[in-house]
């Protein structure tokens, strides 16, 4: 009994010198505490490359403006050339012709001077004219108008990019399953936040949808509640954002910019407030907005870094 109580006491006391020792060898006041593992990081995400600011007069509304707007995209230019260089003048002679028509009749056979109306009822010359002629109009028209619109619904290649676009009330959604399937909300800026970021009014957002450069943008349109379209006119790019249903379009921009369109479909109360804006950047910059923004570049690399909880830092993002 005597002997299990001074081995007790033995492993007390040592036990006892052991820690103090120990104590002594790192502070005079504390106990040894061991320090937290540090974590370094693997990859820093780059941050967001600085908002592109919007150019008067390209790809937004003008005041007083009646013309299309500057186009950047090959179906556009297309349709512009169209537009000015066949139907305009076409539209503008047929007009003059009936209006001019209209005036001679009026003037020609009024009751004073024609007192007794001709009863002719048929002329074949008459007959044939104002129905082939109509017909070749209409053949020579539809010849590049076809051709628009197999442009227009062309199948990109497998090197486009894919854009899904939802429309929101009253709000839109940017996601890019190419670049590891983040999503970008973008809201109207108020008339306060839009003067202060030299945006126009009612059509600058908080976050733009971003692509590259001459390359083929795929956009798959949805809507989450009620039809929205999406429209931007420089790119030539109408499409409907329809509950439960995905449509596609197409574009290719060539030149960097800034480019604003509106939804195009009577979607609600504030249907007037949620504008597109899309920026073209080159590729580079592309690739360092997808990294900002938590994406993958297409090769597999990741814009995610693994830092330690008190060294992680909050990446700006337009």
């Amino acid at each position: 009994m005597k002997r299990k109580l001074l081995g007790a006491l033995a492993v007390l006391v040592l036990s006892t010198t052991t820690g103090a020792a120990l104590a002594d060898t790192s502070s005079p006041t504390a106990p040894v505490r061991a320090a937290a593992p540090v974590v370094t990081p693997t990859s820093a995400a780059p941050e967001a490359p600085a908002a592109a600011k919007p150019v008067a007069g390209i790809g937004q509304p003008v005041p007083g403006g009646y013309v299309l707007q500057p186009q950047v995209t090959e179906n556009g230019r297309f349709a512009q050339t169209m537009h000015n260089a066949l139907l305009m003048p076409l539209i503008t002679i047929i007009s003059l012709f009936v209006l001019g028509l209209l005036l001679w009749v009026m003037a020609r056979y009024r009751r004073a001077v024609n007192p007794t109306p001709s009863r002719t009822s048929h002329n074949t010359l008459i007959e044939v004219i104002w129905t082939g002629l109509p017909v070749l109009i209409l053949a020579g028209v539809f010849i590049p108008s076809f051709q628009l619109l197999r442009a227009q619904y062309a199948k990109v290649g497998a090197n486009a990019l894919t854009v899904k676009v939802t429309g929101n009330q009253w709000y839109w959604t940017y996601k890019y399953p190419d670049n590891g399937d983040f999503e970008i909300v973008s809201n109207m800026l108020s008339d306060d936040q839009a003067k202060a970021a030299g945006e126009p009014r009612l059509l600058g957002v908080d976050n733009r949808m971003v692509v590259p450069v001459n390359t083929p943008i795929k956009i798959i349109t949805t809507s989450a509640d009620v039809i929205h379209s999406f429209v931007v006119p420089a790119f030539w790019t109408k499409m409907d954002a329809v509950p439960g249903r995905l449509n596609e379009t197409s574009f290719k921009a060539d030149r960097v910019g800034v480019y604003y369109g509106q939804c195009s479909a009577l979607c609600g109360a504030r249907h007037a407030y949620m504008p597109i804006v899309v920026e073209v950047v080159p590729m580079a910059s592309y690739n360092q907005w997808v990294l900002a923004h938590g994406g993958k570049l297409r090769g597999g690399a990741s814009g995610t870094a693994q830092v330690a909880p008190a060294t992680m830092t909050t990446l700006a993002k337009n």
